[in-house]
């Protein structure tokens, strides 16, 4: 039995009601999380504009909701919507071991495809755990091409093997669903996110339609290659694959106990710069911009990439370690607020950004992933300087956030379209469907809410 056989007996045998308490709980919060991006994410001028050319708004009791716009659609128009409201405000979580994020990837997928068949609480939180470990374990095994975006890549196969697990499929039309959503992914640019390129934020829209669609065709007999994980992520989007470390410790150590949440409002690569500032922040108030001389920040190479001091717009800002840099010196704050269009065009950011420099530090490097450091250097016009260093970032499994910090960002992000007394009901209700306490129909009915 290889690899893929045990990947999908684990994916067709999961069950749900077996999983220790600890885990339910961090589902919970973890489908919270994504259901919040996902509800701010369709606020935005665009997303909302894509909705209505792409889904076709139905009253069919079996539709899926397209969260945050009061609608419902096809399954397959829900899967994309959703996936791609989810990225736009870089709020998703992710998982620093498959270096992507795999909770997007996966959960408007089973979500939109357990609405359409009625399928029951469990049935979907298996599915969500089913896709987020395929997906994030393939992930780790490989090493993408530098060029390549992850969003977009193997988080269709996670989305496939949600969908599949959703249908109930057993291991063998398992295995061939995976296989078809191998050949479903798209070929991803990162230079999208470096110059703001919209397009960027559908990639993960296109992975859940794509899981979707591989359901759909095992199911009307189509089939893939005999390993198309090893295909894909072997030869053609990745430097390297090792199929040995998909299965290690599968079903023991899941990859979603060891994920990261995002309170900074921007790319991953950016958190341990701005940790560093709150480092600094924490034992003296910061100094103005107009007191600082220059910035230097040293990081590992994927950080340093990002490196425009004038991105075009707020998803190149959102990738830039100089604008997030001077955005939370100005504005002190990197939530949401800190990348909105305001603060893209607020010339006393813009002017602090081109003082920022980022250099990269080969030995910062060979610490990943277990840290992704940075050290930041304010030089002051006075002569004086200050420096704060970050190793393992905030909201990893090595330095969690709180509870309450994470129930204030689900307040945060939800509260841009729904009243307060419904975001706190839909928190509590989420938290009771993980632990199996909520019918899956009850709780789909509060993210039918109209947004104000």
């Amino acid at each position: 039995m290889d690899y893929l056989d045990t990947l999908s007996q684990f994916s067709s045998n999961l069950d749900y009601r077996t999983l220790d308490a600890d885990v339910k709980d961090q589902v919970g919060w973890i489908l919270a999380d994504t259901v919040a991006a996902m509800a701010a994410g369709s606020a935005e001028p665009e997303l909302r504009a894509i909705a209505k050319k792409q889904a076709h708004v139905t009253a069919n009791s079996h539709a899926a909701q397209l969260i945050g716009l009061g609608a419902c659609s096809t399954a397959e128009a829900a899967a994309f919507i959703n996936g791609t409201s989810g990225t736009f405000l870089e709020m998703d979580e992710g998982n620093r071991f498959s270096r992507g994020h795999p909770a997007v990837h996966v959960i408007p997928a089973a979500l939109a495809l357990s609405q359409e068949r009625d399928a029951s609480a469990e049935n979907f939180l298996a599915a969500m755990v089913v896709g987020y470990e395929v997906g994030s374990r393939l992930g780790a095994a490989s090493q993408l091409r530098g060029a390549m975006h992850p969003h977009g890549t193997w988080g269709t196969i996670g989305a496939g093997a949600a969908c599949a697990r959703v249908a109930d499929m057993q291991a063998l039309d398992m295995r061939q669903t995976i296989n078809i959503a191998a050949s479903l992914t798209t070929a991803t640019s990162k230079q999208t996110m470096l110059e703001g390129g919209l397009v960027r934020n559908v990639y993960a829209g296109l992975s859940n339609r794509n899981g979707l669609l591989a359901l759909n065709l095992a199911e009307c007999g189509f089939t893939g290659e005999r390993d198309g994980p090893s295909s894909l992520l072997g030869k053609i989007i990745s430097e390297s694959f090792q199929p040995d470390a998909v299965t290690q410790g599968l079903g023991q150590d899941l990859h979603l106990m060891r994920n990261y949440f995002k309170l900074h409002s921007c790319c991953r690569y950016n958190h341990g710069t701005l940790d560093a500032i709150d480092q600094m922040a924490a034992t003296q108030s910061l100094p103005s911009a107009e007191e600082i001389d220059r910035i230097e920040v040293v990081t590992y190479h994927l950080a340093a990439e990002l490196n425009d001091p004038a991105p075009n717009n707020t998803l190149a800002a959102k990738f830039s370690v100089p604008f997030a840099v001077a955005t939370r010196i100005v504005n002190n704050s990197s939530a949401l607020s800190s990348f909105t269009w305001d603060a893209v065009r607020n010339p006393h950011t813009l002017a602090l950004a081109q003082r920022v420099s980022v250099l990269h530090d080969p030995a910062m490097s060979a610490r990943l992933p277990n840290e992704r450091p940075a050290t930041v250097t304010l030089y002051l016009k006075d002569g004086s300087s200050r420096t704060g260093q970050a190793g393992v970032n905030r909201g990893d499994d090595a330095s969690p956030y709180t509870r309450e910090e994470l129930r204030q960002k689900f307040m945060n992000l939800t509260s841009r379209i729904w009243p307060t007394a419904h975001c706190e009901n839909l928190l509590q209700a989420t938290l009771d469907l993980a632990d199996l306490k909520l019918p899956l129909q009850t709780w789909t009915a509060l993210l039918a809410h109209s947004p104000e």
